[in-house]
C-alpha cells in the first residue's frame, strides 16, 4: 500500500514563522529554532515505509527554496486557512493513505508515524492529539474521498480545534494515537527541553 506523509512547513523568515514563539524568545531565534527543528525532524522521519512530501509556504518561494532537502517532493500549500490547505494537500495524494503533520513537534518519532498508518488499516481517519486541544497529526485512509466540508469552521489555535475537526468527519471511524506537544511559545519550548516525558503524553 502506498503511504504519504505530508509535512507542513513555512520558509523560516523572522516575523513570518513561529511569531508567538518569537514574542517570547525573539523573532530571529524563533526562526532559527524552526529551521533547525524541521531539519532534524526530516532526518528522523524519513523511512522506506512512506513517502515524505513537503507542503511549502509561500508556494513559489517554498518550491524554489534551498533551505529544505532537495530530494524531497514539494507541494505548494495554496491559499486559505489551515483547514483548507490541509484538505488540499490530502486531496493531492495520488493513491493510498496519507497523514499530515506539523513541523514544530520535537517529540515525533518514526514509531509514532508508523502507528498512525497502521491504525488507518482499520479506521477511516486518525488524529494525534496535542495537550492544548489541537493536534499534531491527521490522517485519512482514502484522502481523495474526503467528505465535503472537511475542516470547515474549525476554531484553529483553540482548545476546540481537535473536537471541531473530528466533527467534520461524520460517520467516520476515527482513531487516536499518542499525544505530543507542539511548540507555540516559550513555555512550550521549555517543556520540550525538560525531557522526553514532556514531549510525549500518552
Amino acid at each position: 500500500m502506498n503511504r504519504t506523509l505530508i509535512v507542513m512547513v513555512k520558509e523560516p523568515h523572522p516575523g513570518r514563522v513561529k511569531t508567538r514563539l518569537g514574542k517570547d524568545i525573539g523573532l530571529v531565534p524563533a526562526a532559527w529554532w524552526f529551521r533547525h527543528q524541521v531539519s532534524t525532524l526530516l532526518r528522523r522521519i524519513e523511512d522506506p515505509r512512506w513517502q515524505v512530501v513537503l507542503a511549502v509556504s509561500p508556494d513559489v518561494e517554498g518550491v524554489q527554496s534551498r533551505v529544505w532537502p532537495a530530494h524531497l517532493p514539494r507541494w505548494g500549500q495554496g491559499g486559505g486557512d489551515l483547514g483548507a490547505r490541509m484538505a488540499r494537500m490530502l486531496c493531492s495524494v495520488e493513491g493510498g493513505s496519507a497523514c499530515v503533520i506539523g513541523a514544530d513537534i520535537p517529540g515525533i518519532q518514526r514509531s509514532h508515524i508508523w502507528e498512525a498508518f497502521k491504525v488507518l488499516g482499520q479506521n477511516d481517519a486518525v488524529f494525534g492529539p496535542a495537550p492544548d486541544g489541537g493536534y499534531w497529526l491527521v490522517g485519512l485512509k482514502h484522502p481523495r474521498r474526503q467528505p465535503h466540508g472537511i475542516f470547515k469552521g474549525v476554531r484553529w489555535s483553540t482548545k476546540q480545534a481537535l473536537a471541531d475537526s473530528m466533527a467534520t468527519l461524520p460517520d467516520y471511524r476515527i482513531a487516536r494515537v499518542a499525544t505530543l506537544r507542539d511548540v507555540d511559545n516559550g513555555d512550550d519550548l521549555l517543556m520540550t527541553r525538560t525531557g522526553s516525558r514532556a514531549n510525549s503524553i500518552t
